[in-house]
Parts: structure tokens; sequence; C-alpha cells
């Protein structure tokens, strides 16, 4: 697929304040560039957003969940609630396809026999360090800091909580946020309501800047010029296999060359149709998305803060323009801009508490639990039980075997696996019918004892060889290493074999005595 665009530059009139800062000669016009691009897959970066599907909306069912005395809700309410939740699907589908985060359950005074679900103590105690994470001082600094710098980038120092609700997944804010961090920095900002300010005839509350911190008005860029001593350049890294226009690649080095204007400064005697303009505003991005945790997020979030700041179709440019800083990836159902300088190897360079406990999320999301209580993590379709030598033994077969067979699983990577999660409960309904695919079936019971039910994964097509071969290669083993069973077996078999040729001799002389 090619993408093709082309450049056009406009004014925008802006409100700000005044520069605190003046640069001579940075108005080198650009009125047009034009260039072609193929568009190029990061399959490191497209698994890092793949990876959290779902995982918002389980989230906030789960913070549903917990809010209520009961700590359960009956399934009727979560579908009250479903959009809300943003949840992809019905309700109880979606309970039902993480087991291991939500337990289904009936009431004994329920109405009707409604269902009902809680959380698992599983899920529980993940969320029970989450709440340890949010009451630290430590963390609410960190998200006073986040809020206070983008009061900082704004354009009049004010922020209306309706854009920061959509950013709120990102900043890594609690769902108390409005009272339970707020309250606590009265000398950074506060809560006012302006009705002339309401943005989108949304909520007309407004966060608003106290006092300005010039500890914390300095870039991540600023930071890192500071210990080179000189202004450096943009980060920049394009997904293999990406071709690079020659006419654009003389101009980004022309363009990493320009001086480096803060996002927390004044930009307003910069032209709008100047490459200065353009870098001042990849720097905005660059520190925005710096600011979030995860070092992304949904580029309508983006969208909605540049309408906000007046830089919306500015925004839209830079990350069309810089693909080598920017990545755009709509492999979740919505695009989605990930900051590359954030990134090594589909993880976040610069690991995160909180991070940690999302990723501790999503490796319960993957694993279920069977009614004998045991967890089970489910990897490619199949279950991962260590089974004991003595099983092995009654089966004719060795532990030895199996474990170098489970060895050759395992070496698959934990994004394989999370994908073929995923590829195996899109597929379920589609290969019910498949005859060649239903002996490697496995069925595992994911529902309470009061409720039997049975889901059946399929495993993908893709391991379908290994399978094969390892089946053919134990096959060998037992040959060239037979049991005890079956050695004496054997032994008896020979020993048969010797007392009937024994015998076919001594029959073969008597016959030649009577002949003679």
């Amino acid at each position: 697929m090619t993408m093709r665009w082309i450049i056009l530059f406009s004014s925008s009139n802006r409100r700000q304040q005044p520069p605190r800062k003046q640069y001579n000669n940075l108005n080198h016009l650009r009125t047009l560039f034009e260039g072609t691009f193929k568009a190029v897959r990061d399959r490191g970066l497209d698994h890092a957003v793949e990876r959290e599907k779902h995982l918002k909306p389980l989230i906030s069912l789960k913070n549903l969940i917990k809010r209520e005395p009961s700590k359960s809700l009956p399934i009727s309410i979560i579908t009250q609630n479903k959009e809300s939740l943003q949840l992809p699907f019905r309700p109880v589908e979606f309970t039902r396809k993480y087991p291991s985060v939500f337990h289904e359950f009936l009431p004994v005074a329920a109405a009707l026999n409604a269902p009902h679900i809680r959380l698992t103590p599983q899920a529980l105690s993940i969320d029970s360090d989450e709440q340890l994470l949010y009451q630290s001082d430590g963390y609410k600094e960190q998200i006073a800091n986040r809020l206070l710098k983008l009061l900082m980038i704004s354009r009049i120092h004010k922020i209306p909580l309706s854009i920061i609700e959509h950013l709120k997944w990102d900043l890594g804010l609690p769902h108390d946020y409005l009272h339970g961090v707020i309250p606590e920095f009265p000398d950074y900002f506060r809560v006012v309501q302006e009705k002339s300010r309401a943005f989108r005839n949304d909520d007309d509350r407004v966060l608003e800047l106290v006092c300005w911190s010039n500890e914390l008005a300095v870039s991540v860029m600023e930071k890192k010029n500071k210990k080179k001593g000189s202004d450096s350049e943009f980060p920049v890294q394009f997904s293999t296999g990406f071709e690079m226009d020659r006419s654009y690649q003389r101009w980004l080095s022309q363009w990493q060359k320009l001086p480096y204007v803060s996002p927390y400064e004044n930009a307003a005697h910069l032209s709008a149709s100047s490459d200065e303009s353009d870098r001042w505003v990849v720097g905005v991005l660059h520190e925005i998305l710096h600011v979030l945790v995860p070092k992304k997020t949904e580029k309508d979030n983006l969208l909605i803060l540049g309408d906000w700041l007046g830089l919306r179709s500015r925004f839209k440019r830079a990350l069309l323009q810089h693909p080598g800083i920017f990545y755009l990836t709509s492999k979740i159902g919505t695009q989605t801009v990930v900051l590359r300088e954030g990134y090594k190897r589909g993880s976040l360079a610069e690991r995160h508490p909180f991070m940690d406990l999302r990723s501790q999320y999503i490796h319960l999301m993957n694993t279920t639990i069977k009614e004998d209580g045991k967890d089970v993590k489910v990897v490619l379709g199949k279950i991962n039980q260590d089974e004991s030598n003595d099983k092995d033994l009654e089966e004719g077969g060795t532990g030895e075997d199996d474990r170098e067979i489970r060895g050759d699983r395992d070496e698959l990577s934990e994004a394989e696996a999370e994908d073929a999660n995923e590829d195996a409960f899109e597929g379920e309904d589609d290969s019910e019918d498949d005859e060649e695919e239903q002996p490697r079936r496995v069925n595992f019971k994911t529902a309470p004892s009061s409720w039997g039910r049975v889901v059946g994964r399929m495993k993908p097509v893709r391991d379908s060889k290994r399978e094969r071969s390892a089946g053919r290669s134990t096959q060998k083993f037992r040959e060239r290493n037979p049991s005890e069973a079956s050695r004496r077996l054997q032994i008896r078999g020979r020993n048969k074999d010797v007392e009937s040729s024994v015998q076919r001799s001594r029959s073969s002389k008597s016959r030649r005595k009577v002949i003679t």
C-alpha cells in the first residue's frame, strides 16, 4: 500500500504569552512539499499496541465491580453500562472470555437466578497492588508533574476536564483523581468553572495552572541537549523496509539542523508556514507523548488536545510528515500514535511500576482456571501442564521425551503466544466444523461449579507440523528406548521364537527317519 501526501501550510492565529526568548532569522519558508511514502509495518510496535487489546474495558469493568458494596454486579447492570465501559461485545461473553479475572456465580437470593459477576482472588491481588501505588506519595507527585507539564504547554494554561478524561488512561490517573490527587497540590493547579470556556458543550470545569515551574518547564530534548552540550537532533528510526524519497531525505537533514524551540516557549513569533514552526509542533507532540506513561495514545486524543491548543491541523501534518519519529497503527480498531523513541524491540525503553501492573493484568487475561483450582497458562491454544514421569511410564513413554517436546513449545515468544490467544478466540466459531482440526482441540472448564461450561480452543494450523514431527520423534524414541514392560514382551517373544525353531528342527529330523 502506497500513501501519497502533499503538505500545504496555512497561517493560524494562536493566543500566546509574550515570548520570553527572541529568535532571529527563523522564517525559512517552505510552502509546498511533495513526496511518496510506502507504509511499512513495525511488528514490535504493532504488538506493543495489540497486546493491550481489551485491557482498558477490562479494568473499567473491574473498577465498577469493586466500587459496589457487595463487590459483585448482576449481568443486567453491566449491560446497562456497556457503552460507558466501552465493552467490545456482549458483557456476558466478555466476562466469560476472561475467567481468570471475572467469576460468574448465582447468588442464593438472586431473583430469577440472574447471574452475577465478581472478581477472582488473582485480580483482587493485582488491584490491591495498584491501589497501593495510587496511594503512594511518590506516584501522586508524578501525576501532579504530568498534569502541570500539560498545563504549561497549553496556550492559556488551562485544560478542560473533558480533555483530561480523554487522556486519563495514558496519564495513569486513578478514577478518583479529582478528589484524591488534585486537592493535595493547591500550589500546582485548581479546578474552576468557566461556562465561557466550555469545550464542545461538555463539562464547563477546567483545570487551571496556579504557579509556573521553571524546573519542570524543561523538555526531554533540552535535557539531552544539556548533557551533550549542543543542539541534538530528534531521534529518528524508520521501520525495516522503509524507502525514503531523496528529496524528503535532503529536507529532513536540513530540518534537523534548525534551532530547537522548547514546547514550553511562546512560539507566536514563528511563521506558521515555516520549517521552524513545524519543528516546534513536532517538539510539542514529542513532549506530550513523553509525558504519557505508555509513550503512546489514540490519535483522536492528540487531535482533541490539538483542537484546544489551536494546532489540530498542524498535529495531523506532523504525524504524517515524520514517520521516523511517530508511528501510526490501527491494530486495535482505532489509530494509535506511538513515540518510536520510547520503545526498544517492542517494549518500553524505560520500565515503570504502573506499566508493570498493566503487564500483570495482561498476563492474567491470558491465563485460565480449571475447575480443580489449578492455574493453567494457555499458549497457542494449548495447555502448559507439567505431567509426572509416573503418568508417562503408564502410557509407555518417558518424562524426558515429553519435556523435550514442551521445551520446543516454550521457545515461542510471549508475543506469539498472546497473538495466538486472540486468534484462537476469534476463529473459534469458524473452526468447529473442520474435521481435520478436531484432534487438536483442547477443552477446559471456565465457569464455576454451578455453571459447568466448556469452552473449546483450537490450536493454530501453523503449529501442526511441529506437533506431527513431535509425535514421530516420540514414537522413534520409544522404539529406541522401550519401557520395561515392552522389553519383557520382546524377551518373551524371542524365547517363543527359539522354542518354535527347535520344535521345527526336531520335527524335520523325525520326518527324515520315517522316510528312510
